[in-house]
């Protein structure tokens, strides 16, 4: 009796959770070698007269637009009987049916052939599924549940690795669309390492055929040192949904290089394997991506919740949520020993001459170099932009104000990981969306208000350069201002690649992207000798004709040798007495592991 009360409660539960499941997918792969899936999906509690569904139009973590319907066909749709519906396209990425009974039937053919943290590859070496590039979905139904069966390819061995729950067999369940389009999956021959963290599970998923078991494990250390060097940084992990957090690796030459962050999981494909590169260059990601497990999946803009799946997405606060992300994944590769203190300072400075001797901070500051997102962040455009001079990556000059507010704070005893903490506590734990006024306020209660007030007043909301100099030293770091005599814009094969920078001299001078440079100051050009090292044979302010070639005539311009402004660190010598033992305290409290 005891027992059929129990089987009779397990079945009435699940049939009231089945009820609830109103998107069911299954997606197959017969036809990977030609990069298709088929897709069927049933949709059902509908409400409204006319059933659309439609594809997404962005991903998360991702703001500009990526038209995702440009991938399907072979669209077809019943009803809940079987009937065929008739179809109509209000738009370019949407269908709409009338005639239904509550539950439509649509079946769809997805090509899909690139691997990076957006689209969708299918072949005979993976399916990498980014969700919006994959699965239709209807908005009516968006706060219902969703489930998604995975037929895999069992003749080639194929296993599936996701941040949604595991329901049972390859059927997999998500709470809602929200949840569903932010849940990366990679089905493959892949291998597992994992360890445990405060009763959490830390996986790596590694598609990697061309790396060893022994490259996979040394791999899967420096993932380790990673996470428990960033877990120090806010003295804790997020509570993860399921318990677990995942890295989907995959290491493959068919993949594209990427990194995209989701809630409990991160995609990081890359085409360099664990032995051809790998091991070195793409650990990197793993670090950026990691802390975004706080900073802007749970630290996260109000504006970006909830996400649009029907447009572009646009933030005012990414200078922070992926720009001090990018400060803090070199300093955790370099706290945790697998970078060095010189690699990490070249890294820098590389960063800073990108920032500091840009022309775009007179048009832009970081709030509104945040807003450019939608027109960058793997954005597509078939015309000219003079992005050269009006766009600082809010990633680099991110992680640059990251550096800034670091070091300020360090000379009022107090540091950047502290803060991060204050705000994980105040909006992350209990995910609330945050903006540009609320950090402004929180700055405010960690540091006071003058302090507060001049970093946003003088590098936010304005674009000014913090005394770095001053910064550096106090932490052991000399940084030199250099001037040498410039061109002001690249070149290959004596062809100006780029726009001149506003200011530099051949910006000056009238010179144009495409320009050839055949005679600087009577010297013909063969191609072998760089333009600087020729520039180098002339004084500074010296006017010198060049004879450029443009829309296939000869043109003379008048060209005056100028110097360009850049910048060095270096580490100061361990023996200096400059060097103190207060200076020494400061830079390890700043770079030394704090596990």
């Amino acid at each position: 009796m005891i027992r059929s009360s129990i089987c009779l409660l397990f079945f009435m539960a699940s049939f009231v959770l089945q009820a609830q499941i109103s998107s069911k997918y299954t997606i197959s792969f017969k036809k990977a070698v030609h990069h298709e899936a088929n897709i069927q999906a049933t949709f059902s509690n509908l409400k409204s007269e006319t059933a659309t569904f439609r594809m997404s139009r962005s991903s998360p973590g991702r703001y500009a637009l990526h038209e995702f319907a440009k991938n399907v066909y072979n669209v077809k749709v019943t009803n809940g009987k079987g009937k065929e519906l008739k179809a109509t396209r209000p738009d370019p990425y949407s269908w709409e049916v009338n005639d239904h009974d509550g539950t439509i039937h649509v079946s769809y053919t997805l090509f899909a052939n690139h691997g990076d943290g957006t689209y969708a590859q299918v072949d005979e070496t993976h399916a990498h599924l980014n969700i919006p590039a994959t699965f239709m979905y209807v908005p009516e139904l968006e706060d219902q549940e969703m489930e998604v069966t995975f037929k895999v390819r069992e003749d080639l061995n194929w296993k599936i690795a996701t941040q949604l729950k595991h329901q049972q067999n390859n059927t997999y369940y998500a709470p809602n669309l929200q949840y569903f389009m932010d849940s990366p999956v990679e089905i493959a021959n892949f291998r597992e390492r994992s360890f445990d963290v405060k009763g959490q599970k830390i996986m790596l998923v590694m598609h990697d055929d061309a790396a060893s078991e022994d490259e996979v494990d040394t791999y899967f250390e420096k993932v380790s040192k990673v996470v428990l060097e960033q877990m120090m940084v806010f003295g804790e992990l997020p509570s993860f949904d399921y318990g677990e957090y995942l890295f989907l690796a995959c290491y493959m030459p068919n993949a594209t290089g990427d990194g995209m962050e989701h809630r409990n999981s991160t995609a990081i494909p890359s085409s360099r394997s664990l032995s051809q590169g790998g091991m070195e260059g793409n650990i990197g990601t793993v670090a950026h991506e990691f802390f975004h497990c706080w900073n802007v999946e749970r630290i996260r803009p109000k504006s970006l919740e909830p996400f649009d799946f029907s447009q572009a997405n646009m933030s005012g606060e990414l200078w922070f949520a992926e720009g001090f992300t990018s400060y803090y994944d070199d300093l955790s590769l370099v706290r945790s020993g697998i970078m060095s203190r010189e690699d990490y300072i070249d890294g820098l400075v590389r960063t800073f001459n990108y920032v500091w001797t840009s022309p775009g901070r007179q048009f832009f500051n970081p709030i509104e170099m945040s807003y450019q997102a939608p027109f960058v962040d793997a954005a597509k455009s078939v015309d000219e932009t003079n992005r050269e001079n009006t766009f600082i990556s809010y990633y680099s000059y991110g992680s640059m104000l990251g550096l800034a507010l670091d070091l300020s704070l360090r000379e009022q005893n107090l540091t950047l990981d502290q803060f991060m903490t204050l705000v994980w506590n105040t909006y992350g734990k209990s995910e609330v969306g945050y903006t540009v006024n609320d950090l402004h306020e929180s700055l405010v209660k960690f540091a006071g208000k003058q302090f507060a007030d001049d970093y946003f007043g003088n590098y936010i909301y304005k674009s000014g350069m913090p005394d770095f100099e001053r910064l550096l030293k106090n932490v052991g770091v000399i940084l030199e201002t250099k001037n040498d005599i410039e061109f002001g814009t690249m070149v290959r094969n004596q062809v100006l690649v780029s726009n001149p920078k506003i200011g530099s001299a051949s910006y000056s001078a009238g010179f144009q992207k495409g320009d050839k440079l055949l005679k600087i100051g009577g010297i013909e050009l063969d191609g072998n000798a760089g333009v600087n090292s020729v520039l180098n044979g002339f004084k500074i302010g010296e006017k010198v004709s060049v004879v450029v070639e443009r829309y296939g005539n000869q043109k003379e311009l008048e060209l005056t040798i100028g110097i360009g402004t850049s910048y060095n660190m270096k580490l100061m010598d361990a023996n200096l007495k400059a060097f103190t033992k207060k200076l020494k305290e400061r830079q390890a409290s700043w770079l030394a592991s704090k596990v």
